[in-house]
């Protein structure tokens, strides 16, 4: 997938409030209703129905499924960061990815934040050291 239509796609997402389970622009996501809202932009219809989920980053009920997630339906990538590829973060010292975004440059990222919604960030070294792996669009 050409990963300037990617970032397009994740910044039509910018400013929308954060709201747990949600994928509506505008309206309301979390880090993952933003990849699902981007799938949704480049393809169509999701791939799958997306089960429930808590927003506990310390949850270990669904622990792996997102990683689980990514491998089945995106391609997995090495090298350098680069645009458009989706990044998933460790979050308190957890073992399991419980957080998504989606690469702008090598050192930018938008996601879904609580309290601030869908923002674009620097992707500081706090957040570079949580990276647990990297996914581009089929």
């Amino acid at each position: 997938m050409n990963p300037d239509l990617v970032v397009v796609a994740a910044r039509a997402w910018l400013g929308t409030p954060y709201r747990h389970r949600a994928s509506t622009p505008g309206a309301g996501c979390d880090c993952l209703g933003l990849v699902r809202g981007v799938w949704r932009a480049l393809y169509g219809a999701e791939p799958m129905a997306v089960p429930a989920y808590r927003a506990s980053p310390r949850d270990p009920e669904f622990a792996g499924a997102l990683r689980t997630a990514a491998e089945r339906f995106l391609l997995a990538e090495s090298g350098p960061l680069a645009a458009g590829q989706v990044v998933l973060f460790r979050l308190s010292g957890m073992a399991e990815a419980k957080h998504c975004g989606i690469l702008v440059s090598a050192d930018r990222f938008i996601h879904a934040q609580e309290k601030l919604g869908v923002v674009e960030a620097n992707l500081t070294d706090g957040w570079a050291r949580r990276v647990s792996g990297r996914f581009s669009f089929p």
